[in-house]
């Protein structure tokens, strides 16, 4: 699959990054939960008409994927993640999270935003330094829906263009970020709360 790049405030993001091997299972996984309430649904309807047979009582339990919450409804309903959407809505990147695009999300908590240096996530919210924020929170998402029991240690690229480090030696971390929640699926992906806000390499906040 090729790259996709979408302008954003004049700057060009990578959106369709390099894709992890296990992304697949993901989507495999939300078809097979469809096809499994449509099959109930097919058996419990080919019951007898006839009344003078005994009624069919189907108490099979089905599971059903609860996940039907987009990205974005699932990190608003999230209380540790009320920075990050405030983010995500001052960067205009709320759209992303609505669609039907599969992403996998490393969203730092509000303790880890707050531990960034004094004042820059104030600095960073602000509509001159847009083009920052977006570079930053798109770091955060990957292409493709990438549950915790899926990772492998290694590269991955993240929407921003840059790569990401995910490593299992110790639970699961990306970049050294500790994920202290893992698997919070939703029907465009899945979130990972992470405990410290990434930032690119290349990015220089120094100035600020």
């Amino acid at each position: 699959m090729g790259l996709i790049e979408v302008e954003v405030n004049q700057i060009t993001i990578s959106i369709g990054a390099p894709m992890h091997h296990n992304f697949r299972r993901f989507a495999m996984k939300k078809q097979l939960a469809a096809l499994a309430i449509a099959a109930s649904m097919v058996l419990v309807g080919c019951g007898s008409d006839s009344a003078s047979e005994e009624p069919i009582v189907d108490d099979t339990e089905v599971v059903v994927d609860n996940s039907s919450d987009n990205l974005l409804v699932i990190a608003q309903g999230n209380p540790d993640l009320s920075t990050f959407v405030t983010a995500l809505e001052a960067s205009d990147l709320v759209i992303n999270l609505e669609g039907d695009r599969i992403l996998t999300i490393f969203a730092p908590t509000n303790d880890a935003f707050a531990a960034l240096p004094a004042g820059l996530l104030d600095k960073l919210l602000l509509p001159e330094n847009k083009d920052l924020l977006v570079r930053i929170l798109t770091y955060h998402l990957v292409q493709g829906g990438l549950l915790s029991g899926d990772v492998v240690s290694g590269e991955i690229g993240s929407s921003e263009g840059t790569t990401l480090t995910l490593d299992t030696a110790n639970g699961v971390t990306v970049n050294g970020a500790n994920v202290v929640q893992a698997d919070l699926e939703a029907s465009n992906g899945v979130i990972h709360v992470i405990d410290q806000v990434l930032v690119p390499a290349s990015l220089d906040l120094s100035g600020l």
